[in-house]
């Protein structure tokens, strides 16, 4: 009978080491996948602007480009 008893605990504790290897996991996926969401929030598309060499109507700023264009203020007008 103590056996029986003995290795039920086995599995219990077999069991919970896995699931919270399961969890670790996880959680460093999870961290390194938010860490880069920050970087592509700051991209000019996201931020509305558009990438041109110079803005007329002022720069974003904070926004990236590639290739050292500037963020330009996109304004839309309405044709009523």
């Amino acid at each position: 009978m103590k056996k029986k008893g003995v290795e039920l605990s086995m599995n219990v504790i077999i069991i919970a080491a896995i699931g919270l290897l399961v969890l670790v996991i996880l959680a460093v996926l999870v961290i390194n996948s938010s860490s880069k969401l920050p970087g592509a929030t700051k991209t000019c598309t996201v931020q509305g602007g558009i990438c041109k060499s110079s803005c007329d109507n002022g720069a974003i700023s904070g926004a990236t480009c590639d290739n050292g264009n500037q963020c330009c203020k996109v304004f839309v007008t309405s044709t009523e």
